[in-house]
């Protein structure tokens, strides 16, 4: 299997491999994906996993999500990412502690999809097919509004422990 861009990753792809290893592009030095092929993963570092994601109306959206700990739901509720699929295009959610939330946090997720926030979040998912690990890690939900806001310092603190 070729490298690949996810802007280039077909949903027949996703089905076919949901999780994918980030690999480096000779080519042109772009980060891009390699699917896993042996599943379930013992853990997801430096992997996406390709699933549908059920928003709060009961649709169902393509999303890829990374950072996730298997062995620590505290970290993945924190660090978890989130890209969804629509049409031909992504939108990467931005977590409520990077620079760039007010461009592209929940409210612009919601716009993207064409939704009111309401409708979106809060959003679950549930990834235990790809790996083996804690469940609360595995499967739950990502609100508009973090249940526990860390500060700065407290993020690099359970970042680097």
């Amino acid at each position: 299997m070729s490298i690949k861009a996810i802007e280039h990753i077909s949903v027949d792809e996703l089905r076919r491999h949901p999780v994918w290893r980030f690999a480096t592009n000779r080519d042109d030095r772009a980060i891009a994906l390699v699917p896993v092929t042996k599943l379930p993963c013992k853990n997801l570092a430096g992997r996406l996993v390709a699933t549908e994601v059920l928003l709060a109306d009961g649709t169902k959206a393509w999303a890829m999500l990374g950072n996730i700990d298997t062995t620590n739901a505290r970290l993945t509720r924190h660090f978890i990412s989130l890209s969804v699929k629509k049409d031909d295009g992504w939108f990467h959610l931005a977590r409520y502690h990077d620079y760039d939330y007010p461009s592209r946090g929940p409210v612009q997720l919601a716009r993207f999809l064409g939704k009111d926030i309401e409708s979106v979040f809060p959003l679950h998912y549930d990834v235990r097919f790809a790996a083996v690990g804690e469940e609360a890690s595995l499967a739950g939900c990502i609100p508009s509004e973090p249940e526990e806001r860390l500060t700065r310092a407290e993020i690099v603190a359970l970042a680097v422990p």
